[in-house]
Order: structure tokens, then C-alpha cells, then sequence
């Protein structure tokens, strides 16, 4: 409707004609809306909206920049963190491990495995009061932070009652470092 008024308008300027008083008015009226509505405008050439790719470059570079700075200490610390983990659950498989003694008398053999803090053994030695399962939030027996079992034997050849320990990061038995065994009669303070 706006455009139409206009074109009546500048018609009427070229052949001389009136426009009508309510078609003045209107035009007036759009005149005023606009004018309300883009005062931007009014203050210089218009600037179009959005970022010039040369803003983005620099952007992106900041944001490399930063990541490149950040991300290494982070990631030494996924591998520290990952041993911490392993530690915590032989810790906690092992308190699970005590209560089954305290349940029954003795440590699951090795036969039996730390299934037995699950699900009650089916195999000889059975528990005489079984109240498991005594490793709570799971229905399997953990793996360690690199996704290997934990190795379980009982008795143990380093301690009367049992050995748990896992290889370490590298899955080997040794290593240094971050590399190395995490074992039950070894653990380190956390």
C-alpha cells in the first residue's frame, strides 16, 4: 500500500494534480513510522549487519591461540587422573572385599573371582552368609580406567588374605611412572 501511495505521489508532482487528504495524511503518517522505526539511518550511510571475514580470521586465531595453550595441560592431566581412578577402585574393591570377609569368613578364592562381590558363589568354598552384592552401583565387576580387569588372587603372594592390582596404563606388569602396577599392598596416598 506504502509503494502505491508514493507512486500516486510522485504522479501527482509530475502532471500536477492533488492528492487526495486522507492519501496525504497516510503518506505522512508512514513518513513519521519510519522515521521512529530506522533512526539509525538518519545518522550516516547504513552499515550492514554482520561480522567481515577478516573480524572472523582474527577470531578464530585468538581461539587456537588459546587452545593450543590450555589443551596440554589438560591433557597431562587426563593420564594422572586415570591412575587416581585406579587407585580409588582398588581402594574401594577392596573395602568390598572385607565385607564379604566379614560376611562369610574368608576372601573369595581366586576360582571365584571378584564376581563373588556380586553375585553369590556357586563354587566351593561357598560363603556361609552371603549378604552381597557388596560392590554397589554396578551389575559387573569394574574394569580399570584403560578398560582391562582387575587382576584378583587369594591367597595372595603379597598379602595372606589377597592381591588386586592393575597393570597400569601400558597393560603390562612393571612399567615406571605412569606405566606402572597399581597394587593392593602397594598403594600410594592418594
Amino acid at each position: 500500500m506504502a509503494g502505491l501511495l508514493r507512486t500516486r505521489q510522485a504522479f501527482a508532482r509530475r502532471s500536477g494534480f492533488r492528492l487526495r487528504e486522507s492519501d496525504e495524511a497516510a503518506l505522512a503518517a508512514e513518513a513519521a513510522t519510519a522515521a521512529k522505526a530506522a533512526p539509525a539511518e538518519s545518522l550516516g550511510p547504513r552499515r550492514r549487519a554482520g561480522f567481515t571475514l577478516i573480524e572472523l580470521l582474527v577470531v578464530m586465531v585468538i581461539l587456537v591461540l588459546l587452545a593450543g595453550l590450555v589443551a596440554p595441560r589438560f591433557l597431562g592431566r587426563t593420564k594422572e587422573a586415570r591412575r587416581k581412578k585406579a587407585i580409588a577402585d582398588i581402594a574401594s574393591i577392596g573395602d568390598a572385599l572385607d565385607l564379604y570377609h566379614l560376611d562369610s569368613g574368608r576372601y573369595p578364592t581366586t576360582q571365584q573371582g571378584l564376581k563373588a562381590l556380586l553375585e553369590e558363589p556357586t563354587t566351593a568354598p561357598k560363603p556361609t552368609s552371603w549378604k552381597g552384592p557388596y560392590l554397589k552401583q554396578t551389575t559387573q565387576v569394574p574394569q580399570d580406567p584403560w578398560g582391562m580387569e582387575y587382576q584378583y588372587e587369594s591367597p595372595g603372594k603379597h598379602s595372606e588374605d589377597y592381591d588386586l592390582w592393575s597393570y597400569g596404563a601400558d597393560g603390562k606388569e612393571g612399567g615406571e611412572g605412569l606405566d606402572a602396577d597399581i597394587q593392593s599392598w602397594n598403594l600410594p596416598a592418594e
